[in-house]
């Protein structure tokens, strides 16, 4: 813009330049050039520098606003202090986010489903310059080392995909009366995941187990819930955004076997711990759009990627269901794998 205000001012005076003036005012017009160049060089050299090995934060709201308070309070006391928080609110009836203390921005947006705000995050993160992402849900809480150590493990495992060790929240226990109060804040709820293909599930690894060590075990996993995922940019451009049209539950299974079949490796990394208060924007595990959406995208899901027999007993069970207008009563497997896609 320089060059070519200035360049402009000398061509609107060349009729009174001499002819043996012209290769000097060439030459400076080159140092204008360089000049500018640098720059622009060093303007998108500061916009990287504030990025740079920072974790870009995405997490989307949707008129939870009473268990934010949690979430933000464990920013707040992070140590490492390298993260911006990216609030893709998709309330119809939205309310200020205060984020005082914290690095972030608080973004409206349409209520396309929980994709699509995820997705809203990522292009903002992109545009941003961030390289590392950690999509997370608002009902939880986590330790202040938790920043810290999802940037030491998403910056050691390059395109890769990881998730965590979630316990649910005490106080959130599918099985209240089955614990020890010692036990509450120990009970996990994810401990890694797989697909079982014979019923189109995402089953949580140690769901409903005492946590006593026996998974602190870092090793490849098939399936990492949407509630807590990291990954880095090369992932992104090896498969892209979320899939939106699954507007809630099993997009996060769609996002880990498209990496799987892209070659990207899934792992389960216990160093990264979070407190789950279950479901808080579906009203809970069970409740009526809960079930809605995981049976609709259960079977679109089953559809797109489960063997040809898994697909039959799919639609079957679909169409009954829809017959009798009311979801089948589950028995205790079939809730466990159920409990196991809630986000």
């Amino acid at each position: 813009m320089l060059f070519a205000i200035i360049k402009g001012r000398f061509h609107f005076f060349n009729f009174f330049i001499p002819s043996g003036a012209e290769r000097s005012l060439n030459l400076f017009e080159q140092y204008l050039l360089a000049f500018e160049r640098t720059r622009i060089r060093e303007r998108c050299f500061t916009a990287f520098n504030m990025t740079i090995g920072k974790l870009a934060l995405i997490n989307v709201v949707y008129e939870n606003y009473t268990v934010l308070d949690g979430f933000l309070d464990s920013l707040r006391k992070q140590t490492n202090k390298n993260y911006f928080l990216y609030n893709i609110d998709v309330s119809p009836q939205r309310k200020i986010i205060k984020l005082d203390g914290i690095a972030g921005i608080t973004i409206p947006a349409k209520n396309k489903g929980y994709a699509h705000g995820i997705n809203c995050g990522l292009k903002n993160a992109l545009k941003d310059g961030y390289k590392y992402f950690c999509i997370l849900n608002n009902d939880i809480y986590f330790e202040e080392d938790f920043v810290k150590k999802c940037i030491k493990s998403t910056s050691s495992h390059v395109s890769a995909i990881i998730g965590g060790k979630i316990y649910y929240a005490p106080g959130y226990e599918y099985h209240q009366n089955r614990y020890k109060k010692s036990d509450l804040g120990k009970i996990i709820w994810y401990a890694g995941g797989f697909v079982d293909w014979n019923h189109a599930m995402t089953p949580h690894i140690g769901v409903d187990e005492i946590d006593k060590g026996q998974f602190d075990k870092f090793k490849k996993i098939d399936f990492v819930n949407g509630s807590l995922m990291l990954y880095d940019k090369s992932v992104h451009e090896k498969i892209g955004f979320w899939n939106e049209s699954y507007f809630l539950y099993f997009e996060d299974a769609d996002f880990c076997v498209r990496a799987k079949r892209a070659g990207i490796n899934l792992y389960f990394d216990p160093s990264i711990v979070i407190w789950h208060k279950i479901s808080q924007s579906t009203g809970g595990s069970g409740s009526p759009i809960h079930q809605k959406f995981q049976n609709k995208n259960r079977l679109k899901f089953g559809l797109k990627y489960a063997p040809f027999r898994t697909k039959l007993h799919l639609l079957k069970n679909y169409l009954l269901n829809q017959y009798h207008s009311a979801p089948a009563r589950l028995n205790e497997t079939d809730r466990r794998s159920w409990d196991a896609e809630s986000i």
